[in-house]
């Protein structure tokens, strides 16, 4: 499947940006323009079912994989992966081959779904997408108030039909990450990560990945605190 891509600057540098589930490419506003600036040409996806790409009769993880090798150049400079793109990444990363790959808070587990919770998620979940950026606000208080209406409409615009792989019962044996980094890797955490625990995070560090927390963030580090996400990619962009 061929992917919706935003694009910022014209440098010589590839850079490819992975953002997470019920996101887009807007989730990097910030970070986009950044690389930009620092000499990169920015290439980032809507993932299958979200944002501007087109929608599919099921979702799986090698269709998000293999669309993301069929949307963007083999071998850039660099390669970012939010959340569930950063599982895609993971995926990908032997194939597309950058020159060095960051993971941030990425979708490397997930819990084990009895039927009565996937059941009552269903319209758990459907009562998210309908939120309000004044509702998303208030359970991000440190967003800047563009994201929390670019998280509306991102909720808006993702295919309903995607929860299906998010709630199907294995998802915890797909959900898999890495054991060992495949190119140079840097992992940014959320302070507290849910998906990356103290355990695996100093497994991860021993195979070889580089491990940083944020302090005081939460999931989405970029957009809780753009600075100190930035602090943590120094030496990496």
């Amino acid at each position: 499947m061929k992917l919706f891509t935003r694009e910022w600057g014209d440098g010589a540098r590839v850079a490819v940006l992975v953002h997470g589930v019920m996101s887009s490419s807007r989730n990097w506003r910030e970070l986009g323009p950044e690389l930009a600036r620092r000499g990169y040409r920015v290439i980032a996806v809507d993932l299958p079912g979200h944002g501007q790409s087109p929608r599919a009769q099921s979702y799986t993880a090698e269709l998000l994989v293999e669309s993301l090798l069929e949307s963007v150049p083999a071998a850039p400079e660099l390669a970012i992966g939010h959340s569930l793109g950063g599982f895609t990444l993971s995926r990908a990363v032997d194939r597309l081959r950058p020159a060095r790959a960051v993971y941030v808070d990425p979708a490397f587990s997930a819990p084990r779904l009895s039927l009565l919770v996937r059941t009552l998620a269903w319209p758990a979940s459907g009562r998210l997408l309908r939120s309000t950026p004044a509702k998303i606000a208030k359970a991000n208080p440190r967003w800047a108030a563009e994201d929390t209406v670019i998280e509306s409409e991102d909720f808006h615009a993702f295919d309903p039909a995607f929860r299906a792989f998010l709630l199907r019962r294995d998802i915890a044996d797909v959900l898999v990450g890495p054991e060992h980094p495949i190119v140079p890797s840097l992992l940014v955490l959320a302070d507290g990560s849910r998906l990356v625990d103290p355990a695996r995070a100093a497994r991860l560090a021993d195979a070889g990945f580089v491990v940083r927390v944020v302090p005081g963030a939460t999931h989405t580090v970029n957009r809780d605190d753009p600075a100190a996400f930035l602090t943590a990619l120094d030496g990496w962009i």
